[in-house]
């Protein structure tokens, strides 16, 4: 059944459209994966869907009764509350039915009431009404429905507990859609729900779109969830809307084949039109000398044919950015670890295994916890190897020890003598976020500022963005210059720490591409699942050690679910 219907949908910022012409059907029983390019529109049209934004034309029209939940890329949570009290007060609706029912209790509870057949009737109705709306919202045991829902999506007791100001990326996104999930809305719209979520997380948000009995619309990146969750994709380029039937990979598939035949119409009729315009202007010219009105009138039909033709677009091409990774031939050892161990101290009463793990050891007291024990490790040349793990698992703990910013205790870490390393950080500590993209990169290489400009436009910046700071970029765009500033860096190993965090389809594979090419080796922590698929030989999963596995990641869950 149709839930919402958009016609001719157009909406823009000042005199900039995001978009126009846009009309959609979203369905009750469906799930549609929202794509497109970072800054196209793909998260203004979910607040269009959900009633948060009015268009400057056409129409939405909702079914009547339908109601929605909106999960942004950053949930709106209090952060003075615990985790128990922001879930717990999720369901407003409850909140209300109770106070509803209390105050029928106590008109029932007047005996005025009996002598007025009428009124009482239209009271016990409405009673058994809210009664029902608030069991079917599981207000008779709604305690309990929010303990195991958040124990559903990986929370423990202890940490129901804890502020929200402490949480991880992660963990505040499963409270959000936890909160979701409480009011069970006919209708999920949900903003990258994936960002922040380890390969756990992800598992769990797949098995909760999968068995969810209403309808879904998701804008995300993750292409492996597109893949597994997905009816149909809706693509949103250029301001405009395709529709696309299956998961990612048939919708990658269709699109370029539809790419393909509508470059070969619009060839045809170019070549067409050019043969008709020759044909026109030879006749009118012919019609001139000769004076010869037919030649002339037939010159004139051609050109009105020109114009009554219905014109081919012709198609668009998003530009990519353009990104080649090249450095000096290394030895055959690049990265050999050896009994690698790391210990911090923590709060003894914390449960909680997060990024706050990967600080310096001044930030902890008391207790001691370990992180990573007698861990072996070795890398050799052109290797292409991914560390997943759950978040707070040491990855990028490991990776501050290689680059020598954290030192282990104990163990050993050999760099090959001949090695230059080249790291992507999660956060983008890397960029001077003070300074112009201009100064970013001829701080990085040797560039006039010209030339600096022109590498910047490689990397879709415009000229009014390379002259600002990078602190105004988006988290898009800053990814884009981290992999410019890496290119320029020759490196010959690859420490990339979530490098399609941020960026969109179309730069991971830009990304994924580089990096096929690259004759050196490559170390990645990544929870994009498609991109291990497509980049690494070998998988290494760290829980307290590492454990290896051959092949991508596929291989790497096929491995493991035998060992279970």
């Amino acid at each position: 059944m149709i839930a919402i219907q958009l016609d001719d949908i157009a909406i823009g910022f000042g005199a900039a459209p995001i978009f126009s012409g846009l009309s959609l059907q979203i369905h009750d029983d469906r799930t549609i994966g929202l794509v497109g390019a970072n800054g196209g529109g793909k998260s203004t049209l979910l607040k269009l869907i959900g009633g948060e934004l009015e268009p400057d034309q056409g129409s939405i029209v909702r079914r009547k009764g339908l109601t929605m939940g909106y999960l942004a890329q950053e949930p709106l949570l209090d952060q003075n509350n615990t985790l128990w009290q922001e879930a717990f007060s999720a369901s407003q609706r409850l909140a209300e039915l109770e106070s509803e029912l209390a105050h029928l209790e106590e008109r029932l509870a007047d005996p005025m009431i009996y002598s007025d057949e009428k009124q009482l009737t239209r009271t016990l109705d409405r009673q058994a009404r809210l009664l029902d709306e608030y069991t079917r919202l599981g207000g008779l045991n709604y305690e309990g429905l929010v303990r195991s829902t958040l124990l559903d999506l990986g929370f423990t007791e202890p940490e129901f507990h804890l502020t929200i100001d402490v949480l991880s990326g992660g963990q505040k996104k499963l409270l959000g859609l936890a909160r979701l999930l409480l009011v069970r809305p006919d209708l999920l719209l949900l903003d990258e729900p994936d960002n922040h979520l380890d390969l756990d997380g992800k598992a769990l948000l797949e098995k909760v779109i999968r068995t969810w009995p209403g309808g879904v619309v998701i804008v995300s990146h993750d292409r492996y969830l597109l893949d597994l969750v997905v009816d149909e994709i809706v693509e949103l380029e250029n301001g405009r809307i395709e529709l696309f039937s299956g998961g990612y990979s048939e919708y990658a598939f269709e699109k370029e084949l539809r790419r393909t035949r509508r470059q070969q119409l619009f060839q045809t009729q170019q070549k067409e039109i050019h043969r008709l315009e020759q044909a026109a202007t030879r006749l009118l010219t012919w019609g001139k000398v000769f004076d010869n009105e037919k030649f002339s009138k037939r010159g004139k039909n051609i050109l009105a044919r020109l114009d009554h033709m219905e014109r081919i677009d012709r198609p668009y091409q998003r530009g990519a950015m353009k990104l080649q990774i090249q450095g000096a031939r290394s030895g055959d050892k690049v990265v050999e670890i050896t009994g690698l161990s790391k210990s911090f101290s923590i709060p003894g009463d914390s449960d909680l295994r997060s990024d706050a793990a990967c600080q310096p050891e001044d930030r902890w007291q008391a207790d001691q916890r370990t992180i990573l024990s007698d861990m072996d490790l070795l890398v050799l040349r052109g290797e292409r190897v991914g560390l997943v793990g759950q978040n707070g698992a040491g990855k990028s703990l490991l990776f501050r020890m290689i680059l020598g910013q954290v030192e282990p205790s104990r163990g050993v870490i050999k760099i090959g003598p001949s090695i230059r390393m080249g790291y992507y950080a999660q956060q983008h500590e890397t960029l001077d976020s003070s300074r112009t993209l201009i100064e970013n990169v001829r701080n990085a290489g040797r560039f006039t500022e010209e030339n600096a400009v022109a590498f910047l436009l490689r990397f879709l910046f415009t000229y009014e963005q390379s002259r600002g700071p990078v602190q105004n970029l988006s988290g898009g765009e800053r990814s884009r210059l981290q992999l410019a500033l890496l290119m320029l860096s020759q490196p010959n190993l690859l420490l990339l720490d979530e490098p399609t965090n941020n960026l969109d389809i179309a730069s991971i594979e830009v990304l994924e591409s580089a990096l096929e090419d690259f004759t050196g080796s490559v170390l990645v922590i990544s929870h994009d699942r498609y991109f291990l698929d497509r980049v690494v030989q070998r998988v290494v999963e760290l829980e307290l050690t590492a454990t290896e596995y051959a092949g991508n990641y596929s291989d790497y869950i096929r491995q493991k679910e035998r060992k279970q």
